[in-house]
């Protein structure tokens, strides 16, 4: 933060005293951030509005799915481009309430998907309960996927 500090004070001394040197390095300077924050907002947008098309479900389903692993997924790519990687944590609800009843520890397990899904494709897997808040059963929730990051290819 200091460092910041002395680095914009010690430029606007420069700007003051050599406008004529500063002003045109300084305007490139300017252009070339704005350029590449634009950028990097295109990029997010592009992969939110991916995102907004990839269909994530999940079900408590231990009739299907091995004991360690009762929780089934589906996951479906609705987008346009081909999914290459993608991040969620569970979150569970108890229907019509919107506290999560999943413990949040510090080292809570981040799930991921399978790797290269095409456009329209499905994949299904199960996957193990997170952590449940004490007194609360599986069977009676509702499992979310929350925090999704993913990558699509160009």
């Amino acid at each position: 933060m200091l460092f910041g500090a002395i680095l914009v004070l010690s430029w606007l001394i420069l700007l003051i005293r050599y406008p004529s040197k500063a002003l045109p390095i300084s305007l490139a300077a300017l252009i070339g951030l704005g350029l590449v924050a634009s950028w990097v907002l295109w990029q997010e947008g592009r992969e939110m509005r991916h995102l907004a098309h990839v269909q994530l479900r999940m079900v408590y389903d231990p009739q299907n799915c091995p004991a360690n692993r009762p929780l089934a997924l589906q996951l479906k790519n609705g987008s346009d481009a081909a999914l290459l990687e993608l991040h969620w944590k569970i979150a569970a609800y108890r229907p019509g309430d919107s506290v999560n009843l999943v413990e949040r520890l510090y080292e809570s397990p981040r799930y991921s998907g399978p790797g290269k899904l095409l456009p329209g494709a499905t994949w299904q897997d199960c996957l193990p309960l997170p952590t449940l808040r004490s007194g609360y059963r599986a069977s009676t929730l509702e499992f979310r996927a929350e925090r999704l990051q993913g990558s699509f290819s160009r």
